[in-house]
């Protein structure tokens, strides 16, 4: 089912959860159990990512595929410029429309490993937006985008990074997922931001549970996302409490969610770092309380 059409349907929010592809068969035995245990959950979609350089291209599509096949869930499979011709983005487009994907999640990537700049690849896309143009002209298929409510990394200014997300979104974006963030306001805020200037397309919040403090560490300093001080500071309370520091994130997101659901979030993209506990609680919990009920109100 396509996605946009999922957004739309309401009144409830969409729940979506995002998984990646292992690396070793441990790895995918673990995978495997973490999505039979998320499915009763009952997501809307999930998505697979695509690894740096499309390193896990054909491993996304299998995991999606299964997934689909096994779940009965939809499954969206990222897709990126990196290291690939315009032909072989096609090869690859032309396998999702085979095998009966309706949505993929276009981006333009991270460099490959051991390389720290973005180069085009000869006969390739510079950027993601040329890839959103490919997908609207010959594939009937929903398009998500990746924003970014702190400011993309590489970005030149807030205002230059919005400015790449309307051409993105002006090219045939259906919906976007943010980067993950752990502050709310920077997210309202960037919803208001993109809102004036004509960008309408639904914004879900990706959010990732806190259950490691040196996993946070290591991903944020990837993507730029600032850990509030305060919530550093709890976290610092917890440092050789392993179990502790799991279960104030579960806490964190838990209301973390809620308060974007009450103040009009279409739904939550959970970054689930191919892990069910700490996603399922919250899940659970919210579906419980219902925050969304008070929107708007």
């Amino acid at each position: 089912m396509r996605i946009d059409d999922i957004l739309r349907q309401g009144p409830d929010p969409v729940f979506s959860f995002e998984f990646f592809p292992p690396r070793t068969p441990e790895g995918e035995a673990n995978l495997y159990e973490a999505i039979a245990k998320l499915a009763p959950m009952d997501p809307a979609y999930v998505s697979v990512t695509y690894g740096a350089g499309g390193s896990t291209a054909g491993k996304t599509l299998e995991i999606a595929s299964t997934i689909r096949e096994r779940h009965g869930i939809e499954a969206m499979a990222h897709f990126t410029c990196v290291g690939a011709t315009v032909d072989e983005l096609r090869a690859t487009l032309d396998e999702m429309r085979e095998l009966g994907f309706e949505n993929v999640l276009a981006l333009r990537g991270d460099p490959p490993a051991g390389q720290d700049e973005w180069v085009r690849t000869d006969g390739g896309f510079e950027y993601s937006r040329e890839l959103v143009e490919l997908i609207n002209a010959d594939y009937a298929m929903t398009v998500g985008a990746a924003a970014f409510p702190e400011t993309h990394i590489h970005a030149t200014s807030p205002e230059d990074d919005l400015r790449h997300l309307k051409a993105k979104v002006d090219a045939g974006v259906d919906f976007l997922i943010t980067q993950l963030f752990f502050d709310n306001a920077v997210y309202f805020d960037f919803v208001e931001r993109a809102r004036a200037i004509g960008i309408d397309v639904p914004i879900i919040p990706g959010i990732l549970p806190i259950t490691n403090i040196a996993q946070l560490d290591r991903i944020t300093s990837l993507c730029g996302s600032e850990v509030p001080a305060r919530l550093r500071a709890e976290l610092d309370l917890r440092t050789d409490e392993p179990e502790a520091v799991e279960d104030f994130g579960v806490a964190y997101a838990t209301l973390q969610c809620a308060e974007l659901l009450a103040g009009g979030a279409p739904g939550i993209h959970f970054y689930t770092l191919n892990r069910s506990p700490a996603t399922r609680a919250i899940v659970g919990a919210l579906r419980l309380q219902r925050p969304w009920d008070t929107a708007g109100a």
